[in-house]
């Protein structure tokens, strides 16, 4: 099959900002995308690679799917198993993280007075995830509340001491154990980067699988598997990557895999206990590993976006000059969009260590909450205040900032990528503080 993005295309080195967006992403003209954290974002030459494929899939789509994709599969799995440092045989693709950490949360078989132990900060939906598990299972599930951002020490000491109290409370009562701690790379809001690697030892120590949300990992942070060796890692390409949504890469080591009996949905590979049967109507692959052959095929699917990983690895390396130069670009701007924020609503940031640094800066909005006349709004108004605002963002000022009300105030995100620039960060700016006086002056009734 040619390759779908050609040498004088690929090898042009862009500089940063409004030249990269305009020459290589896909944004309409006027549009500012500020939220590559949410749903990510591609390049035109990614588009050709995506249409290439979906292109081979319909021309011939037996020959595609049951031929020609599991090959394409495994190439892919390669890039990604030598960017992650870890073995091919220890990392599969599914659709998103949420898949991955719903695979390992429902092939666990959950005993009475088992725990899960996880972080304030993860992502809503997981939260409903482990909600769910604990409504249909045995499982109980116990929050670490860090009150983010705090110090490394002062997160593993939380970390630590909740996994002794909790294994402690299971001895006293004599059944149940910490199954799973559950926590990020990097959480979404504070945007922060948390100390998982001290989490993942702690982990190890304490014997509990470590199950580690890495949907802000790849492309974003340096992740070295092989040393980190988590339990299990799931990490969004979609985000940071640069890769169509949606794909992730699901990290199981071998000595795992036994506990991923099925994938979710449940395929032709799963194979009953007590029987040696596997009925399989797919074709014979490279694959012999039975965890990687179920993640082969789970369902059909458009498999384009997962045939795009070395495309994406190229144009990071070639267009963009390579992981590094895209990191020091995007925390070097972030941290100036937050003095810029700060300066011009006259608030705060959340102060984070540099060394937690990543690629998000944020603001608190200048919006006072609560009762009696000295407060901007009534903080009964705050879910509709919050609505109003995401509405705004893509209506009127052409442009999406996350948003969460949290310790009394709304704060917001704003992703830097290659594709910002300065001018970006200080239309985000106005934006903010036109949209907080809107607010102040009661804009968002009419709209409740």
């Amino acid at each position: 099959m040619a390759h779908p993005i050609t040498e004088e295309a690929a090898n042009v080195r862009t500089p940063f900002g409004r030249q990269m967006r305009e020459k290589h992403f896909l944004f309409a003209k006027g549009y500012v995308n500020l939220n590559q954290g949410s749903f990510g974002g591609y390049p035109r030459l990614i588009q050709r690679a995506l249409r290439h494929y979906q292109d081979a899939a319909e021309a011939e789509p037996d020959k595609f799917i049951r031929y020609t994709y599991p090959k394409l599969l495994r190439k892919s799995r390669g890039f990604l198993a030598e960017m992650l440092h870890c073995p091919l045989n220890e990392l599969v693709l599914c659709p998103n993280v949420m898949t991955g950490i719903n695979t390992v949360l429902h092939n666990i078989q959950w005993d009475e007075g088992d725990k899960i132990v996880y972080t304030s900060g993860v992502y809503g939906a997981l939260e409903k995830t482990i909600a769910y598990i604990t409504e249909t299972t045995p499982a109980q599930s116990v929050r670490i509340e860090l009150d983010l951002p705090q110090s490394d020490d002062r997160i593993v000491e939380l970390f630590r001491d909740t996994l002794r109290k909790q294994k402690a409370s299971i001895q006293s009562v004599g059944r149940g154990r910490v199954r799973v701690a559950i926590f990020d790379t990097i959480v979404s809001m504070p945007g922060l980067r948390m100390p998982f690697e001290r989490l993942v030892q702690m982990c190890r120590e304490e014997g509990v699988l470590s199950l580690v949300d890495a949907a802000h990992g790849i492309g974003h942070i340096p992740l070295n598997l092989t040393e980190l060796d988590p339990d299990f890692l799931v990490t969004n390409c979609h985000k940071w990557l640069f890769v169509p949504r949606s794909v992730a890469a699901f990290f199981v080591p071998k000595r795992n895999q036994h506990l991923i009996r099925t994938t979710l949905p449940t395929s032709h590979y799963f194979q009953q206990q007590g029987s040696n049967d596997v009925y399989n109507p797919m074709p014979t692959s490279e694959e012999t590993n039975p965890m990687i052959k179920q993640f082969e095929y789970f369902g059909t699917i458009d498999g384009a976006p997962y045939c795009c990983i070395e495309e994406a690895i190229r144009f990071r390396n070639e267009v963009c000059g390579g992981q590094v130069a895209i990191q020091e670009y995007c925390t070097s701007l972030a941290r100036e969009a937050e003095r810029i924020f700060v300066n011009t609503l006259g608030t705060e940031s959340f102060n984070i260590p540099e060394k937690h640094r990543v690629f998000f800066a944020h603001v608190r909005l200048p919006i006072t909450v609560g009762e009696g006349a000295e407060h901007d709004v009534p903080l009964k108004d705050v879910p509709a205040i919050t609505q109003f605002m995401n509405k705004e963002f893509v209506e009127r000022y052409r442009t999406y900032l996350y948003v969460l009300f949290y310790r009394g105030s709304w704060w917001v995100r704003l992703s830097v990528t290659v594709y910002v620039d300065l001018e970006d960060c200080k239309y985000a700016a106005f934006v903010l503080k036109d949209l907080s006086s809107r607010v102040r002056d009661g804009a968002y009734i009419a709209k409740m």
